[in-house]
């Protein structure tokens, strides 16, 4: 309540600067309010110089004060309390006023002398340019004027590369991080601004670099997981699986031991750079992720990679941590790093059937079917499929939205039940029971009868939902694998139906064309199947697991699916065709 008092200032800003860096250290979020204790300084310095400032933005208040305390023995003070206003600004995010701040008080020292090389960033320029004021014996201070100007140089550099590299100027922002990496930090941050070089560099088509920088970034703090994860996602660029493995179980290993307590920086200041840098981008590169995620990860990557056996187990533990209450912990709604649990669950049943678990495989489907099975209506009318508006403003488009969303669900479930019902066909089959599995291939073809297309219900394929595309490939798929049962079962008739609608549904389909010159063949009509044939072998190659003329790849539940409907027999039933034909030519020349 004392009035401002020149004389006394010098040691009042002082206590100020020591005060504020102290309520820092005691609370990481005091940096992120409003430094209301920086502006009463202020204002107090204008009340010793016989001035006003109560109507003036913080920017116009450090301008006014900055004019009227001309006074040698305000100097230091004074640029002690603008390198905090710096920091406050800087961990909000206001970089223009942080240059703005140091080029008035780089003037203040000697006018003319604030600027920069060309091709030098700017900010930093200033922020090093700045002449800090000599400590003074009589007037001891929590932290240095000259660190806090090294963590500001830091800091600028690292949030500046951030927002390069959310910008996707990357050149730009590998280098402000690289300028970040030899400036002054802790070992938990210099291992942060590796894992964000390394991303960097990963994004610039550098994985090499990439690898490095994370390396470095283990090398300096190995609990810095996400460099884990993000080198195990540069060695899935290159294609090193074995590599890849080997790092997601180190990642998941390390995920599930409780992390050490975090060793204190040495020396311990107040103002720290972590402080000064967080970023939305920051913490999507550093996200933690839940060990479930990791696992999830290695099941995928070894099936995708026909490691079976070890897909079985991974998924097998993924299912066990969904009856631990993993919900409740990572969202299973496809928002992280997870799809939907009836597709993790179909994969798990994908990787048990090819590994020979086939009653495990249809145990798993069985609770796909009776999970969705509530969730799909009797019919569903599927028209063309909507263009995206850019925008929603016209009235009821919010509800149409709903509607659309709540048809894209409905078709998904019916998706993953009729694949419920797929895969237990092919598991019986491979048990060899034909007529049990015959039954599960019906049951996912009349499942998908409750789909109603428009008009004449063909409609081209630009124009269908990408769900109908699946369900399409689903139907292909059922058919197949139910007319190789017919066959099985010596029911030589029925199987050439399905392998007719087959191909109605997918002209051209390799599998289904050479399974119908099969049938064909086995029904004693060896001219069709002679002439089917010559038709299969002079088409290009057909499907290559893809959706064709879309180039969309299947779910990966459907890839074992695809793979069991390839025709195995292709040079045993030529040859006969060809024995067949060359027989045939001689009796026309005889």
């Amino acid at each position: 309540g004392l009035p401002a008092a020149l004389p006394a200032l010098p040691l009042e800003l002082t206590v100020l600067y020591n005060f504020l860096l102290s309520t820092v250290g005691a609370s990481d979020s005091a940096i992120r309010g409003e430094a209301e204790g920086l502006r009463q300084g202020l204002l107090r310095v204008l009340e010793a110089c016989g001035a006003c400032g109560q109507d003036l933005g913080t920017e116009e208040l450090w301008e006014k004060v900055l004019q009227e305390a001309t006074m040698a023995e305000l100097q230091a003070p004074l640029h002690r309390l603008g390198g905090l206003q710096a920091a406050w600004w800087l961990a909000a995010g206001r970089l223009g006023s942080v240059a703005g701040l140091f080029q008035l008080l780089s003037t203040a020292e000697e006018p003319g002398r604030a600027h920069c090389s060309e091709g030098q960033n700017k900010l930093l320029s200033m922020i090093k340019a700045w002449q800090v004021p000599p400590e003074e014996a009589s007037l001891p201070l929590v932290q240095s004027a000259e660190n806090l100007k090294e963590i500001l140089c830091t800091a600028a550099a690292f949030r500046q590369g951030l927002q390069e590299l959310d910008a996707g100027n990357f050149p730009t922002a590998f280098s402000l991080l690289q300028e970040a990496a030899r400036g002054f930090c802790s070992k938990e941050v210099l291992a942060q601004i590796y894992t964000c070089a390394g991303c960097c560099a990963q994004r610039m088509g550098k994985p090499q670099t990439a690898l490095q920088h994370l390396k470095w970034a283990l090398q300096v703090d190995f609990q810095c997981l996400s460099a884990l994860s993000h080198a195990a996602a540069v060695y899935h660029e290159l294609g090193e699986t074995d590599v890849e493995l080997q790092a997601l179980t180190l990642l998941y290993e390390a995920l599930r031991k409780s992390p050490p307590a975090a060793a204190p920086s040495s020396p311990c200041f107040l103002m720290r750079t972590e402080l000064l840098v967080h970023t939305p981008v920051l913490s999507s590169l550093l996200r933690r992720h839940h060990p479930s995620e990791v696992k999830y990860l290695l099941a995928q990557r070894s099936l995708r990679d026909g490691r079976v056996a070890n897909a079985a187990n991974h998924y097998l533990d993924f299912l066990s941590l969904l009856q631990e209450g993993l919900q409740e912990q990572v969202p299973l709604d496809g928002s992280s790093g997870l799809p939907r649990i009836p597709e993790v669950f179909l994969e798990a049943a994908s990787a048990l059937e090819q590994a020979g678990s086939y009653q495990d495989a249809i145990t798993v489907c069985e609770e796909v079917i009776r999970r969705t099975t509530a969730l799909v209506p009797r019919v569903l009318q599927v028209e063309e499929r909507p263009e995206q508006p850019k925008e929603c403003s016209l009235p009821g488009a919010k509800v149409a939205g709903g509607h659309l969303s709540q048809k894209k669900e409905s078709l998904c479930c019916l998706a993953w039940r009729a694949a419920g019902y797929l895969h237990q066909g092919w598991a019986w089959a491979k048990l060899g029971e034909h007529k049990e599995a015959v039954t599960q291939f019906s049951r996912c073809l009349s499942d998908l009868l409750r789909v109603q297309l428009p008009g004449s219900g063909v409609l081209p394929k630009e124009s269908l939902w990408p769900e109908v595309e699946v369900l399409q490939k689903i139907r292909l798929l059922a058919l197949i694998g139910r007319g190789t049962q017919f066959l099985e079962m010596q029911k030589h008739k029925e199987a050439l139906l399905d392998f007719q609608h087959s191909l109605q549904i997918s002209p051209g389909d390799p599998a289904a064309a050479s399974y119908l010159v099969q049938a064909l063949w086995k029904l004693n009509r060896k001219q069709e199947a002679a002439a089917e044939w010559k038709k299969l072998s002079q088409s290009s190659p057909g499907d290559d697991g893809r959706q064709q003329g879309q180039g969309r790849p299947l779910p990966l539940y459907l890839v074992s699916c695809v793979e069991r409907a390839m025709f195995p027999h292709s040079d045993a039933l030529a040859r006969s065709i060809q024995d067949y034909l060359g027989a045939a030519a001689q009796d026309t020349s005889g």
